[in-house]
């Protein structure tokens, strides 16, 4: 018994890094959040000291996320999950759906209200999306296309062409992503990936 909580608090150093970069947090933010010095947070991400739980229990709140989850506790045979959304500075809201490691990913977005004159800052990376639409107007520029989608519009692309994800002036939107890793389809056969799918439902 005792070895296996050693294990379990070996390993929450790592996740609390991971949760850290996640967030997109610095350690200087995180020690006035959570009141507990940046050198011990630094410590404590490296492995080099054990967390208490008055220390656990501030981090648990800046993260969002339960005591279980911080330390990856085993499960307790409860069916029910406890969804936790993180929200970054530019007001956008990300709730992950999705627990297991590797396979499909799906998540839910929640942008705020955006200009219509935005510059869209393109990136790439593997994997495979497929986006659909719950409220508002998505924007979705992806290599040379420019494109508005409304409730009830889907999209699929390779995420190795350049892509964009916003809103528009006209108010915040709200979609689903199914992200597929290594190149994994979602919901829809195979298609070229140079050409974009786009349907409605």
């Amino acid at each position: 018994m005792e070895d296996a909580i050693d294990r379990t608090l070996d390993a929450v150093g790592s996740r609390l890094k991971r949760l850290r970069q996640q967030r997109e947090i610095t350690l200087t933010d995180l020690a006035e959040e959570t009141g507990i010095s940046t050198s011990t947070l630094s410590r404590l991400e490296a492995g080099l000291r054990r967390p208490t739980l008055e220390q656990l229990l501030p981090l648990a709140r800046a993260y969002g996320v339960t005591l279980d989850e911080l330390v990856d506790a085993p499960p307790t045979g409860n069916p029910r999950i406890h969804l936790r959304p993180i929200t970054y500075s530019d007001g956008s809201t990300v709730l992950p759906l999705t627990r297991r490691p590797g396979g499909i990913q799906a998540y839910k977005f929640v942008l705020p209200a955006g200009h219509d004159d935005a510059e869209p800052d393109l990136r790439t990376h593997e994997g495979y999306d497929w986006a659909y639409v719950l409220n508002g107007t998505l924007r979705l520029v992806l290599g040379e296309h420019d494109l508005l989608l409304k409730p009830g519009e889907a999209a699929e692309f390779d995420t190795r062409t350049p892509h964009w994800f916003g809103a528009t002036s006209a108010g915040p939107v709200e979609f689903l992503s199914l992200i597929g890793r290594q190149g994994e389809r979602a919901h829809l056969r195979a298609a070229p990936k140079s050409r974009l799918r786009y349907q409605e439902s």
